[in-house]
């Protein structure tokens, strides 16, 4: 025993080599857990909304301002406190402003300098030294710890802190130092950011959030459909990628793929021209381009139907290849009489709005065409070489998964599939059945073999898994009996389009039903809540986005602009502080460039608060496992120290 204790804790004495170096450490981490514990901030299907996404997170929903409004109370008037927070969010863009307009710009940049240092002082003083220190820049990081630090052996204080910013002012570095300030207060604000899925698709500005996120302090990323199956056209899988061509013609934002990633759609351009020449392809609109020049919008429509086609051939191979997914009904190809111009669907015959397929062998009518083989390769090649792509998915990768428990709380995009009666449906994935938590941890594991696997196989089957996890009707990440893709385009009555929710949304408002799932998760805590994305919550018809009792989350209000005639408003989010929840509806964000001008702000309200009967400390949350683990080790180490199993050393 005495072996096995001293081969674990030699590691630890490399870096403790005394007790009096262990002794020290543990009082610096029991210090640690007594502190108030960090905010995290909730962030749900974003949807390429990339200025609303980048203003929330400079403005931390809402935290900067109540944050200055904390520290400065009734000395500053709320013209001045919004002013002092458009700074905050955008320092560069408002000194451009400011020098058209300030006649004496030194005293200007002094008192900013000393209002962005009061804030900061009160932000860090919830950190550790060294993890405030690691939030500074390089080049400033002693000045500014300097600024923020009290300093009880200065007896002049107002002397000392006057030096320090009459020489930044002096030697032309106010604007850097203000700029680096606001930055650090946006750092401050937020500990770590959540995103509860579907980053993608709709807006076009997915690629700037992924850059945005590929430098962001610390966040984690729970997947949504519309990530996974941009993940799997990363991959190559070709089902794939046609849907994320498609998704991104229907939604005009192909600027992403073109502009932000490279991926040239010339070649499908080519052939839609060449095949849909004479189609007008009215049933292939696309959305927010109706005032473009026709000629263009005419080839996005063609282009539209040119991959459309070709998706439903490419998923009606992988729907014979995988019946345990359980999608044979998507395949409908083959149920359409060219000749009467008509379409069989649940045993009924529906006429077709659309009869011109001449991509379509009704002998074989799955199988491409050799004109779509070469446009799907020069798609795929596109996708896998994709440079800039393929480091945004390594991030979904590296700090993403389907759900993440943290600090007592469950996340995770769609639903936990259910029966009618409220259990756990079973899934078959690879010949197995699997439902719950497991159901999660399995296809999370094959998507990963996806990029990792050294078998063929495996990685074959990983990457028609997150076609799966797309649209497959027993997908967590979707949770509908179908995605009514080909009804929409070419069947009139609407009975067809309807797309039914998992039953785990029947059961949003019983208690009992949040209380099952989170103990399949292995939490049991009165404290624990589900926070949930990926279906908009209706609040223009008076619904409530806390269910269950308080047990669910669903942070889903409509960032994406498609959904605010429903919604009534521009999306959720969720803080959650040392003193507890707070979930936040936002009104539509208009500019970046009103903000900067007229200093305007996301118009946000609190609709639900659930505090704590005591502050939470880090000591309650995760971090505070951790450290706890930590002493319990150093203290086996000291230990061992006395009792002559390891010796001490000298550095």
């Amino acid at each position: 025993m005495a072996y096995t204790k001293s081969h674990y804790l030699e590691p630890l004495a490399e870096i403790f080599p005394t007790i009096g170096r262990a002794t020290t450490e543990i009082i610096n981490l029991q210090s640690v857990l007594n502190l108030p514990k960090g905010t995290e901030h909730f962030l749900s299907d974003i949807h390429g909304e990339y200025e609303a996404f980048s203003h929330v997170l400079r403005n931390g929903s809402g935290a900067v301002r109540k944050k200055i409004d904390d520290v400065f109370g009734h000395t500053l008037g709320t013209n001045e406190k919004i002013a002092l927070a458009s700074l905050i969010y955008y320092p560069k863009e408002r000194m451009e402003l400011i020098k058209d307009t300030e006649s004496d710009m030194e005293n200007w940049y002094r008192v900013s300098l000393y209002r962005l240092i009061e804030v900061c002082k009160v932000l860090s003083s919830k950190y550790t030294r060294e993890k405030l220190r690691r939030a500074l820049p390089r080049d400033y990081a002693y000045v500014i710890e300097e600024l923020i630090t009290e300093k009880p052996e200065v007896l002049d204080k107002k002397a000392y802190y006057d030096s320090i910013v009459d020489t930044i002012i002096e030697i032309g570095c106010a604007e850097n130092f203000i700029v680096t300030l606001s930055r650090l207060i946006q750092h401050l604000v937020i500990d770590h950011l959540h995103i509860i899925g579907d980053i993608y698709d709709r807006g076009s500005g997915s690629h700037f959030i992924m850059d945005r996120l590929c430098s962001y302090h610390s966040l984690d990323i729970q997947w949504g459909n519309h990530d996974v199956v941009w993940m799997g056209a990363a991959s190559g899988q070709t089902a794939c990628i046609a849907a994320v061509v498609r998704n991104s013609l229907l939604c005009g934002n192909y600027d992403t793929l073109e502009d932000g990633y490279g991926i040239s759609l010339m070649p499908l351009a080519r052939f839609a021209l060449e095949v849909y020449s004479e189609d007008p392809c009215s049933q292939f609109k696309i959305r927010g381009k109706a005032k473009e020049r026709s000629a263009e919008v005419g080839l996005a429509m063609r282009m539209h139907k040119a991959i459309a086609v070709i998706q439903f051939k490419l998923d009606g191979q992988l729907e014979e290849e995988y019946p345990e997914f359980g999608m044979e009904d998507r395949r409908l190809l083959h149920k359409m009489d060219l000749k009467k111009g008509t379409v069989e669907i649940d045993g009924r015959e529906y006429e077709l709005l659309d009869r011109n397929f001449p991509t379509i062998d009704p002998e074989n009518p799955y199988e491409l065409t050799e004109g779509e083989k070469a446009v799907i390769k020069k798609l795929q090649s596109a996708f896998v070489h994709c440079e800039k792509l393929q480091r945004h998915i390594q991030l979904l990768l590296k700090k993403g998964g389907l759900y993440k428990i943290y600090n007592g709380n469950l996340l995770y995009h769609g639903c936990v599939p259910m029966n009618e009666d409220g259990s756990f449906r079973e899934v078959s994935v690879g010949g197995k059945k699997y439902k719950g938590r497991m159901l999660y941890d399995v296809l999370e594991s094959y998507v990963r073999k996806a990029f990792v696997s050294l078998s063929d196989k495996e990685k074959k089957f990983g990457r028609d898994i997150m076609w799966f996890l797309w649209n497959g009707p027993d997908s967590p990440l979707f949770g509908r009996s179908k995605m009514a893709n080909f009804e929409r385009y070419f069947v009139k009555e609407e009975e067809t389009h309807r797309e039914v929710k998992n039953p785990y949304y029947s059961f949003m408002d019983d208690t009992e039903a949040a209380e099952r799932i989170l103990k399949e998760f292995g939490l049991e805590s009165d404290n624990s809540h589900i926070i949930n994305g990926h279906v908009p919550v209706h609040q223009k018809e008076g619904e409530s986005p806390v269910k269950c009792g308080g047990k669910l989350l669903v942070i889903d209000g409509g960032f994406s602009k498609q959904y605010r005639s429903v919604t009534g408003i521009a999306g959720y989010t969720l803080i959650y502080n040392s003193y507890g929840l707070m979930l936040t509806a936002h009104e539509p964000f208009e500019s970046k460039e009103k903000a900067v001008s007229d200093c305007s702000d996301i118009v946000s309200r609190r609709v639900a608060v659930e505090h704590t009967a005591r502050r939470i400390s880090i000591g309650d949350t995760d971090e505070g496992a951790r450290i706890k683990m930590r002493i319990a080790d150093l203290k086996s180490l000291i230990d061992a120290y006395r009792k002559g199993i390891i010796q001490e050393h000298d550095d």
